[in-house]
């Protein structure tokens, strides 16, 4: 089953290993404690039931039975077996299913508390008991960062339709639908990146809906959570590209029509505080882009070429690199909002350069990249350490800043 698990669903990121058969999760190892029995029972009433079709079909061959059958009402005894055995069965597996629920389920005041929101077409990832000395709680896009050797509780919901949140390696799934809060427990006792996906189909870039799950020992999240804490954007240096970057950011350009970044996303320690798209506060620590299209994984990261193509791109139109992207594009073209299509505005090359400049200043403190010697789970490279190039983690369709 674990095998099968992960050859359904290790296609979903580069070089990563997507199962439920991951072990090192305390959910798993109970679901596959209870699927022991399953199983087992399954291959037992497999066996029994094959073995009295065909001596049932041996034995009354017509070649062998030339007599009329023997006519009869009804075999009381073998009813009776045929409704005792499948009830208890199913009573077994319903007391072991209600065990599971029993540990799994209850949601420990004690423990840390992750708030996840799902819309088209990204993830949101906010800590509750965290707030930010710049104001409201430290958050993050795309990348979930948690600790291990601890249950973590999610509260999940959707900010506009069903999707389905699944990081199979740290535990079970969970629908996000608008209005209602869910939460459960997910853990994991091994340090490493994780592949998560939206399950619940939910527009064109469904399949494009990714996350990555960072799990760390308790030092190193200690480490994070706290430079998150303090964390407030760097002031750019007067007449850097930097600098012209962040105006744009912020007020965008109205005499283009180029709309405002800081109307759609949040800096800490800025006035951008919009909510209609994912937290970019700490986006140059981030390696992801696009809600896991694409992972710029060499040293450069960010500062490496292809990885500022991409980031360009991105920004430019969006939409085009991700189908059914809400973010506006800056090329003057054409894009969806409620059903309308809607001109862009106009940022050009060299000012689109500056806003990808200014993204990149956003980063934690080195002590707290997440991503610093973390080994992403299933890597085929044997030092599950060494950097990967920038990937486009999704098949070639054309079609946020996600």
């Amino acid at each position: 089953m674990a095998s099968l698990g992960a050859t359904l669903l290790s296609g979903c990121g580069s070089q990563q290993l997507v199962t439920f058969g991951d072990m090192a999760s305390g959910f798993n190892r109970e679901v596959a404690f209870m699927s022991i029995f399953a199983i087992a029972l399954s291959v037992i009433i497999f066996v029994a039931v094959s073995y009295a079709l065909f001596f049932t079909v041996n034995k009354f061959r017509e070649d062998k039975n030339t007599d009329a059958p023997a006519q009869f009402h009804g075999n009381n005894r073998l009813e009776l077996i045929l409704v005792v055995v499948p009830v208890v069965i199913v009573m077994f597996l319903a007391v072991l299913t209600v065990r599971s629920m029993a540990i799994l389920n209850p949601v420990a005041e004690q423990t840390t508390k992750i708030d996840v929101l799902g819309r088209q077409f990204w993830w949101n990832f906010s800590y509750p008991e965290t707030k930010a000395d710049a104001g409201g709680d430290v958050t993050n896009g795309n990348e979930m960062v948690m600790p291990t050797k601890q249950p973590v509780a999610l509260t999940i919901t959707s900010g506009d339709v069903i999707h389905g949140f699944w990081a199979p390696n740290i535990g079970g799934q969970r629908a996000a639908m608008p209005g209602a809060l869910k939460t459960w427990n997910v853990d994991t006792d091994r340090a490493a990146v994780y592949q998560g996906n939206c399950t619940q189909l939910c527009g064109g870039s469904h399949a494009n809906m990714r996350y990555k799950v960072v799990a760390l020992d308790q030092e190193r999240y200690t480490t994070f959570l706290a430079a998150a804490k303090a964390y407030r954007a760097p002031e750019p240096a007067e007449g850097s590209a930097e600098a012209r970057g962040y105006e744009l950011f912020m007020k965008g350009n109205p005499a283009t029509g180029a709309l405002a970044c800081a109307a759609c996303h949040r800096v800490q320690g800025t006035t951008a505080a919009g909510a209609a798209g994912p937290d970019l506060s700490f986006f140059g620590t981030r390696r992801t882009l696009g809600a896991g299209m694409w992972e710029a994984m060499t040293p450069e990261h960010w500062e490496a070429p292809d990885a500022k193509a991409h980031l360009h791109a991105w920004i430019k139109h969006s939409p085009k690199v991700k189908p059914g992207s809400l973010m506006p594009t800056y090329d003057g073209s054409e894009y969806e909002v409620n059903g309308k299509l809607v001109k862009g505005g106009v940022l050009t090359d060299e000012q689109i350069d500056d806003v990808a400049a200014y993204l990149r200043t956003l980063k934690l403190p080195e002590e707290a990249d997440y991503w610093n010697n973390t080994p992403v789970y299933g890597s085929s490279d044997a030092a599950e350490n060494a950097p990967t190039p920038l990937a486009k983690t999704s098949s070639p369709t054309p079609g946020g800043k996600q």
